[in-house]
């Protein structure tokens, strides 16, 4: 049984790091705004459009600010936080199984029913231990919300240098869990901690639990980094926290549990080499996870470094040596012998083998749903052979007039297949030319959301073929760092901050016209800027998104 559990478990975390496809579809959400508070405070992504699109937004503002649905916004806030609190409470399952705590379950319970002396004893002091352990790791998670702030937290998911640095801050956990070192608390600090445990009461228990923290930090901290890493990086204000009640909870409740039913300590495995195969796996995921993260700021600056099928040869290669480790094909220094291979390791290994062979027709265009929202763009695909032509040879087909911007996005940024505006402004010129309706697509290189729904819904033969021919669509990026030139450089009338860049400026222009900074964010209006039908954000169901384009044409045609 003690097999099957590790198993689960292991194989739920790998599972949960891809969590945005396989949680329901409504699980996802990118950069939320709240209707409480001022957009002005967001000083990253605040921008705002020229001063003709400002005049107009004043002109409107009644009819284009009433369908941003703050309460569906929140709800989207509130599914968030659920999936951070869930991603937490796997993230503390897998620290369970780690060298420096497993170890550590049969020794704090043991101690916990000798010292007290009675059963009901025991199992306050196990609980009060527990409650420790979440207030310990909550409180880290609170510090770091009041160290960096909200706004801080918000511009986090967009911001090339801290992406940067969680990619490199990442490569050094997994670095850590494959054996090149062991990230370690100062041993004094440690000393005078575990020094207060020995004091009786509550504060002893609390101190207990203090020294665990700090004593399994070797093993822990890759684990809270990741964590705290991707809670902050959505931008939630109470994101670092929730993730760390998330954590907290998994890793006590087995103390609470085992001092409540002891007799469960004998149907624990053994400690051995196995523990150090965990860490070492996850130490490939903290790896795959990281380039993540690395692609984020290539996309957003412009480095072409990785491009979809760059990232996809990577995970293929790291993905396939984790299964080989699996198989005890390669070993690492702190790794024991594998004198034979267990039910559970192989079985392991062939999940992992056949996530290795899904990824491989990617390499040549495959869509692969179930990851899209983990790669680049589409587009940044060199070549395709579903199509055999080259991603950057669809021609233009919207119009003859030369697309503003459309060298910085067309080639990287737009899935294949499609060919939008990526000005506001021009795109309403057309519209009012050809007689179409204008469907804005609120964007971003960073947006897991926008992907998945270009691999998802856009795909669907109904969408596609009203994208392309009842629409003139507008794709506008709220987080590329192109820097505008001077002359079109401004101070915002609405965020008072100045407008340097492409992301800057239509991120503005989202939050003062539609009271939104959510991506991705989908607007349908006329020639003159008017809200046909209430914006969409992500919904996964392409009949549900036929639905509101179809709307968006009947409102127009409807139109006074």
């Amino acid at each position: 049984m003690h097999k099957k559990f590790i198993f689960v478990a292991i194989t739920t975390l790998f599972l949960s790091l891809f969590a945005k496809e396989l949680f329901a579809v409504s699980l996802q959400t990118d950069t939320i705004s709240f209707d409480d508070i001022e957009f002005t405070d967001i000083t990253e992504d605040t921008s705002t459009n020229t001063d003709t699109t400002q005049t107009d937004t004043s002109n409107n503002a009644s009819t284009q600010k009433q369908p941003a649905m703050p309460g569906a916004i929140k709800a989207e806030a509130n599914v968030s936080l659920w999936q951070i609190f869930i991603n937490g409470l796997l993230f503390g399952f897998a620290a369970i199984l780690m060298p420096c705590i497993f170890p550590m379950l049969p020794l704090t319970v043991s101690f916990f029913t000798k010292k007290a002396g009675s059963k009901a004893k025991a199992i306050g002091q196990a609980i009060v231990y527990g409650l420790s352990i979440i207030v310990i790791y909550v409180g880290l998670g609170m510090l770091i919300t009041i160290f960096f702030g909200s706004d801080a937290l918000n511009a986090l998911s967009t911001n090339g240098i801290f992406n940067f640095l969680f990619f490199l801050l990442l490569v050094v956990f997994a670095a850590s869990f494959l054996g090149a070192f062991e990230i370690t608390l100062p041993s004094s600090f440690i000393n005078k901690v575990d020094a207060k445990s020995d004091q009786g009461g509550l504060i002893g228990i609390f101190f207990m639990a203090f020294s665990l923290a700090l004593v399994s930090f070797s093993c822990t901290g890759p684990l809270i980094g990741t964590l705290l890493v991707d809670a902050a990086s959505k931008g939630e204000r109470l994101g670092p926290a929730i993730g760390m009640f998330g954590f907290s909870l998994a890793l006590a409740i087995p103390f609470a549990l085992f001092a409540l039913f002891p007799s469960l300590l004998k149907s624990l495995p053994k400690s051995g080499g196995w523990l150090n195969s965990v860490k070492v796996v996850l130490g490939f995921i903290e790896l795959a996870f990281a380039l993540k993260f690395l692609s984020n700021v290539d996309l957003a600056y412009h480095w072409n470094w990785l491009d979809r099928e760059v990232f996809l040869a990577l995970w293929i290669v790291i993905f396939g040596l984790m299964g080989l480790y699996l198989l005890g094909k390669i070993k690492f220094a702190h790794d024991s012998d594998v004198q034979h291979l267990s039910v559970i390791r192989t079985f392991f290994a062939l999940v992992v083998f056949a996530f290795v062979v899904y990824l491989i027709p990617g390499m040549w265009g495959a869509p692969l749903k179930s990851v899209s929202a983990f790669l680049p763009p589409s587009a940044t695909q060199d070549f395709d052979l579903s199509t055999g032509i080259s991603v950057s040879s669809i021609p233009n087909t919207a119009g003859s007039a030369p697309k503003k911007y459309a060298e910085i996005f067309h080639e990287r940024g737009t899935p294949k297949g499609f060919d939008p505006y990526y000005d506001y402004e021009q795109a309403l010129e057309v519209s009012k030319q050809i007689g179409k309706p204008v469907l804005i697509d609120f964007t971003g290189w960073n947006c897991v959301n926008c992907r998945q729904m270009e691999a998802n819904v856009w795909t669907d033969p109904r969408v596609k073929n009203l994208l392309n021919n009842a629409f003139v669509m507008a794709e506008l990026f709220v987080d590329d760092k192109t820097t505008l030139p001077k002359d079109e450089q401004y101070v915002s009338t609405y965020s008072k901050k100045k407008i340097t860049t492409i992301g800057k400026k239509w991120s503005d222009f989202q939050a003062s016209k539609f009271n939104s900074n959510s991506q991705p964010l989908y607007v349908i209006v006329d020639g003159d800027g008017n809200v046909l039908v209430p914006p969409q954000g992500a919904n996964y169901d392409p009949q549900n998104y036929l639905n509101f384009l179809e709307s968006g044409i009947q409102a127009y045609q409807n139109r006074p």
